[in-house]
């Protein structure tokens, strides 16, 4: 039997120690241990964009703030309980322990540290009702906050999921760990017993849930596993696109039911599972075409596509996907948050009764676990990792808390995928049914990959019963293709694609929105930043999260008209939020470089990186922005002119783990990674929004996004803090509030009196995520111009979208449609010319 571990959350002999703040916020504070080495609490009231500062968590809890390991610490698992939330934070992949904490916050968002805290890489949670104890990572506590703790070391394992068990549910659970190890535990004697060390296929462990008589497990990753401990046959278990897996266990037997890349399981009873539960199960994954839902009702599975808001999710192995759930967020609601898009989710959706999912908005915040807790909405963040990020010191991470009407503030409900995407169609064999309802605009693209006809018929569910009628029907000749945008009046909830023609072909789907964040509505919220044409001082800082202790180090400029009159240095106070002289951490001098450079290897040495190889990310020209990547350059609408001049603003960083954000000429762009310290994914960059003012530097620390350029003259706010003589200033917010600057506009295109050759392509020039459009283009020949689209990010094809008959020197402006969306455009000329082509995004 394990030996049990007990200890209760009181704090012995801890020093309470205050600090008085600024006029912008109240005191706070914390507590120390008896040893004075760690912290065991911390206090505070301010409140920043939803974001309480003292209530970030780190990869330890040291008093002096000195980092040793640990590279990343989102938090993986929250959980009311008892009038209380509890939460763990996570390692990057330490499933022997780490010096990662578990918390507990009260209602008046004070915080205790457990001291009994055993670390690792947790993300899991379960109420088990016979025994009523919360069960979180290797933790378990009663109903009067008393913790035991199984000790890692009879149970090592990055704990990413805990089941009802199958056989013995009164007494026993099952815990599922990331490299798919399986273990089953007496909650009561905390006995634990390994009963399989990697049953599937398939790697990275997510999610597990037990309903209908069956455990369902599900992975997300695929890491060239060794199957000589695979519960399933081998045959037919490798091959292209078989990442991840979703499968079943009976107790006795393991059976694949997808070899897909699958996170969470759940029912409507989640976290609070219940006994005998034979309510419809719920599994979220995805594949390139789109996010997969599946529900499994008496053991029989349907599956249902819904669009991708973003594409950071997407690499094979599944690191960048931290825990995306399912779950209650008060008033018997239910929210679905997948690839980048929070969904209504309603408790009653099952293959009878699929009507009710709908979007809500996207996110740029890294969310690992969210929930319901005295009547707001708490969302877990995974925010600043140091895993190939050399502009932050130590990994940390925060909370935020607000109303779900606060999404409709965030991100747009804009998403994109394929119900076919170069797939084999057979006649007669219906395709599986994709979500209609709920977005503005909704455009499909229909490529026909044979030289043979293809047809087939649109058909719709109109309520989510199941009950199909004919919409339209398509007839492409071979290698033919078409654009397609529904109609307004066209409702339903759910579409497929039943063939009349055997063949291989793509239905793409681009779903937008009509709804932007007006720029005026939160003009308050960005009052104290300076306009990039300003003609007064501005306060500029690049910033580091510091790695020897907790604060923000601050190397400043003071400039006026692009000149710098006076440079500083400070460090920003975690708990004080005061500037004070002088920078401690050696290793904040990293902020001072703001060109790039990227490891060809899947993991970045910063004891590799040669400065000869540091190059500008983007530079402009007459046409547009020009963004250099290691595939070639692309191209970028242009903000104010006045951005040609901020070649030493930061314009790219990490701001929450696993991605990018980048600055770039007045526009803020998302930046998928398919490896951390590897170059981003360009060419799946979407816009997040527009500006016009002169951001120095960007960073997330504390668990919130700070910006440097501060008019001088700027009154001090919850959201603007200055030093009192005024040489130093930096604002503050949440990182999705970089969506209320306004929705993404600008002007440019790949040529402006550009010598063109006949029939070559031009530089893409990006399309994703903007509202109105508009082509002016302009030849000193007659000339036919065609205007090419790119329209899936996992096909090559480009599409030809219309071609222009233009007479020299005559300006030719062409509307697109209202819906109209693709990814990027190329345009070609017949001849040899002097060629224009600019898009205005209004």
């Amino acid at each position: 039997m394990n030996r049990i571990l007990t200890a209760c959350c009181c704090l012995a002999g801890s020093t309470l120690l205050t600090f008085c703040t600024s006029n912008q916020g109240n005191p706070s504070s914390f507590t120390t241990d008896k040893d004075s080495v760690n912290i065991a609490s911390t206090s505070g009231e301010r409140c920043i964009s939803g974001v309480y500062p003292h209530l970030t968590t780190y990869a330890h809890a040291r008093i002096n703030g000195q980092y040793a390991y640990g590279d990343e610490c989102g938090i993986g698992a929250i959980v009311p309980w008892q009038g209380k939330l509890y939460m763990v934070n996570y390692a990057a992949h330490r499933p022997k322990g780490s010096e990662h904490k578990l918390y507990i916050v009260d209602e008046h968002k004070n915080m205790e540290i457990f001291p009994g805290s055993v670390g690792g890489t947790p993300a899991a949670r379960l109420v088990h009702a016979e025994s009523n104890q919360l069960l979180i990572g290797h933790y378990l506590i009663d109903a009067k906050g008393n913790i035991r703790t199984i000790p890692i070391k009879q149970m090592p394992g990055r704990i990413t999921a805990i089941a009802r068990h199958l056989s013995d549910p009164a007494n026993m659970v099952y815990y599922y760990d990331m490299e798919g190890m399986l273990y089953e535990a007496n909650v009561n004697t905390l006995e634990v017993k390994k009963l399989y060390h990697n049953p599937l296929p398939g790697w990275h462990g997510k999610g597990g849930y037990t309903a209908q008589g069956k455990l369902i497990l599900a992975n997300n990753g695929e890491a060239g596993e060794n199957p000589k401990d695979w519960q399933v046959p081998v045959e037919g278990q490798k091959g292209p696109e078989k990442f991840g897996v979703l499968a079943e266990f009976d107790g006795q037997k393991f059976t694949v039911v997808e070899r897909k890349q699958f996170t969470d399981v759940t029912t409507r009873h989640g976290v609070h599972a219940v006994p005998n539960d034979n309510s419809p199960l719920w599994t979220m994954g995805w594949d390139k075409n789109a996010v997969r839902l599946k529900v499994m009702e008496s053991g029989k599975w349907s599956t249902y596509l819904l669009p991708k808001a973003t594409y950071n999710n997407d690499p094979s192995h599944g690191w960048f996907t931290e825990w995306p759930r399912i779950r209650e967020i008060g008033n018997n609601k239910m929210m679905m948050d997948m690839h980048g898009m929070f969904f209504d989710f309603p408790a009653t959706f099952s293959s009878q009764n699929t009507a009710g999912i709908r979007p809500i908005a996207s996110h740029l915040r890294y969310i690992p676990d969210f929930c319901s807790w005295n009547g707001q909405i708490v969302l877990a963040t995974d925010e600043s990792s140091i895993q190939g990020n050399l502009l932050t010191g130590q990994p940390q991470s925060n909370l935020w808390f607000g109303q779900k009407s606060d999404f409709k503030d965030w991100g747009p409900a804009t998403g994109y995928g394929a119900i076919w995407l170069n797939d084999t169609i057979v006649t007669a064999q219906e395709s599986e049914q994709y979500l209609f309802a709920g977005f503005d605009h909704r455009m499909a693209y229909i490529i026909n990959h044979t030289d043979a006809p293809l047809a087939f018929t649109l058909q719709i569910d109109k309520k989510g019963n199941n009950n199909w009628t004919d919409v339209e029907s398509f007839q492409l000749e071979g290698a033919g293709s078409q654009s397609y945008i529904f109609s307004k009046e066209l409702e339903g909830e759910w579409i497929r694609l039943k063939p009349m023609t055997d063949g291989k072909a793509s239905f793409i789907l681009h779903y937008t929105t009509a709804r932007f964040i007006d720029r005026n509505k939160h003009a308050k919220l960005f009052k104290g930043l300076a306009q990039i044409d300003t003609k007064d001082e501005v306060l500029t800082s690049k910033l580091f999260s510091n790695r020897y202790n907790y604060n923000l180090s601050c190397h400043t400029s003071i400039v006026k008209e692009g000149k710098i009159l006076e440079k500083g240095a400070y460090e920003f106070q975690k708990f004080t939020f005061e500037f004070t002289p002088g920078i401690t951490d050696s290793l904040a001098n990293r902020a001072l470089e703001t060109k790039v450079h990227y490891s060809k290897k899947a993991q970045f040495n910063a004891k590799a990186a040669n400065r000869n190889q540091l190059r500008e990310l983007w530079s402009v020209d007459e046409a547009s922005v020009i963004l250099h990547t290691s595939k070639g350059n692309l191209r970028l609408p242009k903000g104010n002119a006045a951005f040609d001049g901020m070649k030493n603003a930061r314009s790219i960083r990490e701001v929450e783990s696993e991605r990018e954000i980048a600055n770039i000429h007045g526009t803020f762009y998302e930046l998928p990674l398919i490896h951390v310290g590897r170059e981003p994914l360009f060419s799946m960059m979407r816009p997040v929004s527009s500006h016009n003012y002169y951001i120095d530097d960007f960073n997330s620390w504390n668990g919130l996004l700070v910006m440097s350029g501060v008019r001088k003259d700027a009154q001090p706010s919850n959201s603007i803090y200055k030093n009192q003589d005024g040489k130093a200033g930096l604002w503050f917010g949440s990182i999705d509030d970089l969506w209320k600057l306004g929705k993404p506009i600008g002007k440019g295109g790949p040529w402006k009196n550009t010598s063109v050759k006949s029939n070559a392509l031009s530089d893409p020039y990006l399309m994703t995520g903007y509202d109105k459009k508009t082509l002016t283009l302009c030849t000193d020949k007659d000339a036919k111009v065609t205007l090419w689209i790119s329209v899936s990010h996992y096909l090559e094809q480009k599409l030809v979208y219309k071609e222009f008959d233009l007479k020299a020197g005559k300006e030719l402006t062409y509307t697109f449609p209202e819906g109209f969306s693709a990814h990027w455009a190329y345009l070609s000329s017949n001849k040899d010319c002097k060629a224009t082509a600019q898009f205005l995004y209004e």
